[in-house]
């Protein structure tokens, strides 16, 4: 989940209020590239009827692809975690410069000040500035924000740098987490360069794979199960909930049908260094 930290709508306690309602068992808040509200998520569930997971969701790169490793049961309060996320946060901020350039560029300007309206004390994210667009009449919606503008590849779209992903990695497991591979096909690769790929980082501690997904086909659920095996990765799952930015998922259960087994939260715990 993702709450106002990042790019959700939700404060970390109306997630648990959430969750609760829901009558979920176990939840984890992974904002990307922060634990800031991990500390009052935890809190809020302390008097609930839900176990909290502290997470997080990195952006990375490899030879490869893109890729967000998410990071859970790792300790918010680690130096070096904190440290890090800060770096990348920063980097943020750069390629948020480089898209209000490509924008003005395209005859579609935006003042920082309109976007930072919809990003709150957060470092400005794309979904704020699609939120912006659609303000200022632009496009009809976020979504078609992100498809004709601000998606991979799109003309206002800017690359950041990250960390490679056997760096994040290290960042999880060093604040004692386990990595994850996120969301799988959004890496755009064959079955076999997945495999190969996730070959590769099992070999400097990768931990899992996120199988149970809001988009995953009961094809790619199967598929993806199969290289976890073939890799000894535990398999994860979640909604991948922005609040009103992912108004068609239901907490926990996607489209409806998403169903994540309870036993996965202790076979993630159990592979935490």
């Amino acid at each position: 989940m993702h709450s106002l930290f990042s790019d959700g709508s939700d404060t970390p306690e109306r997630l648990i209020e959430l969750a609760v309602a829901g009558g979920l068992s176990a939840v984890a808040l992974t904002d990307h590239d922060t634990v800031k509200g991990v500390p009052r998520f935890m809190a809020a569930a302390e008097s609930a009827a839900v176990e909290a997971i502290s997470g997080v969701e990195v952006s990375t790169s490899t030879t490869e692809a893109e890729m967000h490793l998410l990071g859970y049961f790792m300790d918010p309060a680690d130096s070096t975690l904190a440290s890090q996320l800060d770096v990348i946060r920063s980097a943020r901020q750069t390629r948020n410069e480089h898209m209000l350039e490509n924008l003005q560029k395209l005859g579609l300007p935006l003042d920082e000040s309109e976007i930072r309206a919809f990003a709150g004390d957060d470092v400005i994210g794309r979904p704020h500035f699609a939120q912006a667009m659609v303000a200022r009449g632009y496009c009809k919606t976020t979504r078609e924000a992100f498809d004709l503008y601000l998606g991979s590849g799109r003309p206002g779209y800017a690359r950041r740098q990250t960390l490679v992903a056997e760096e994040a990695i290290e960042m999880i497991r060093a604040a004692g987490g386990v990595a994850v591979v996120a969301h799988p096909f959004t890496l755009g690769l064959s079955d076999q360069e997945l495999s190969d790929l996730l070959g590769r980082l099992r070999s400097v501690g990768l931990g899992g794979l996120e199988i149970y997904y809001s988009q995953h086909t009961p094809e790619q659920v199967q598929t993806y199960s199969d290289i976890a095996a073939q890799h000894d990765l535990v398999a994860s799952g979640g909604t991948d909930y922005h609040g009103s930015m992912t108004p068609d998922y239901t907490l926990g259960r996607g489209f409806g049908s998403l169903h994540v087994p309870d036993e996965l939260v202790e076979r993630l715990r159990d592979r935490c260094t």
